[in-house]
This record gives C-alpha cells, sequence and structure tokens, in this order.
C-alpha cells in the first residue's frame, strides 16, 4: 500500500511541479500532460536530491525544484525547434 500511495504521491507532485516548471518559461509550450508529468518528476527527484545533499528547508528544496523543471521545460524546447 505505501507503494500505491508513493507512486500517486509522485504523479501528483510532478504534475505540480512540471506545471510550475512551465509557467516559469515564457511563451507557448506545446508539450503533453504526460510529458509534463515526467519532466515534474524527473525535476522533483533531481532537485529533490540536491536539495537533500546541501541541506535545504523545504521551501528552498520547492524552489531548486521548480527551477529544474523549468530548465528541462527549456531543454525540450529547444530540442524540438531544433528538429
Amino acid at each position: 500500500m505505501e507503494l500505491v500511495s508513493w507512486i500517486i504521491g509522485s504523479i501528483i507532485s510532478g504534475l505540480i511541479i512540471g506545471a510550475l516548471g512551465r509557467l516559469v518559461i515564457p511563451g507557448p509550450n506545446p508539450m503533453s500532460i504526460g510529458l509534463t508529468i515526467v519532466i515534474g518528476i524527473g525535476a522533483s527527484l533531481i532537485g529533490g536530491t540536491i536539495g537533500f545533499i546541501i541541506g535545504l528547508r523545504w521551501f528552498f528544496n520547492l524552489l531548486l525544484e521548480i527551477a529544474v523543471a523549468a530548465v528541462i521545460v527549456v531543454m525540450v524546447q529547444q530540442s524540438r525547434r531544433t528538429v
């Protein structure tokens, strides 16, 4: 049961972090909701790990996760422009 809770929590937090990361970047971001969730989950894992290692409090950890999501969104936009 804990695994199911963790998975659901990761999806919800990924959606929120991914959406906030997209909002930080100006202009249209034609990405699917699935890609937004994947970006958010990845950003949560990367930013959360970095924040844990350097000892950030939860609020600054959240800001770091959003910043990582924004960087990933920019990378996705750049990769789509070159194609």
